[in-house]
């Protein structure tokens, strides 16, 4: 059971469908509207789920995180709670690192990943006291603070007014406590580089032109190391391309997904 997930899930539903539902996993310190274009998007023909992970959003803040891990299994368990035996996977940076750990975790029920502006390296020392100094601040100050300071690395400095809103709202409201928490976990996450060369569906890689946390080359070595994945760079996008660049963005991940489809068995015709 996996009560303490606040989660939209939208679209067809029926085990009839033959197009493969759609999983997305927000990044840090976002929730599940950031996936509120492709929510939109999407949902119109396939089923669609997106989650607000632990201690952000909806979702409760207690039990605080350990590790990466639980992420995953968070899913898994709302997945099964749903009947969603098979997906494609989508995550956004904090996000598509938990999408490598689901895949790591559950790879067969895995149909095709998508990977945005993300990484999949281990931190290192210096990222981890950073990361663990990020959380005892987040703690004593708040989110306002932080979110001033990172928006226009996030979004692009031009990108439209209501984009940047939506961003910041984001970031203030999540909890403190769950993004400190997250962030202890993040820090000390596995190296999922190895991982990444036994993937055996289909990838996306998509990455934002401008985005100076995960640049182009972090998304070029990440496509480098999946042995089938497209590689899709969003001009005058930074950190939030899905936000950022809407049409883009759903135009790259509406041509995988039909690449994905097309590998579906047919569903079985109705008994007569």
């Amino acid at each position: 059971m996996a009560p303490f997930l606040a989660y939209e899930d939208k679209g067809p539903v029926s085990p009839r469908q033959p197009l493969v539902p759609l999983v997305l996993v927000h990044g840090h310190p976002f929730d599940r509207t950031m996936w509120a274009p492709q929510l939109g998007t999407f949902s119109a023909a396939r089923r669609v789920i997106a989650p607000d992970l632990r201690g952000y959003g909806a979702s409760p803040t207690a039990p605080a995180l350990t590790d990466f891990a639980r992420f995953a299994r968070d899913i898994e368990a709302l997945l099964d709670e749903l009947g969603v035996e098979s997906f494609v996977l989508a995550g956004l940076s904090m996000g598509g690192q938990i999408a490598m750990d689901c895949y790591r975790q559950f790879p067969g029920r895995v149909r095709g990943l998508v990977l945005a502006d993300t990484f999949p390296a281990a931190e290192t020392p210096d990222g981890v006291r950073t990361r663990d100094a990020m959380a005892d601040r987040l703690l004593r100050e708040g989110m306002r603070g932080y979110a001033d300071e990172v928006l226009e690395r996030m979004v692009a400095p031009h990108a439209p007014a209501d984009v940047k809103a939506h961003v910041h709202r984001m970031m203030t409201a999540t909890s403190p406590e769950g993004a400190a928490a997250a962030l202890r976990a993040r820090a000390r996450r596995p190296d999922y580089t190895a991982l990444l060369t036994q993937v055996r569906v289909p990838a996306l890689v998509v990455v934002g032109s401008d985005d100076t946390y995960t640049p182009v080359s972090d998304a070029r070595a990440l496509h480098a190391a999946l042995p089938d994945a497209d590689l899709h760079i969003i001009e005058g996008a930074a950190h939030m391309p899905n936000l950022e660049r809407p049409a883009e963005f759903d135009q790259a991940l509406g041509e995988f997904l039909a690449r994905v489809d097309a590998r579906q068995p047919s569903p079985a015709p109705p008994r007569p």
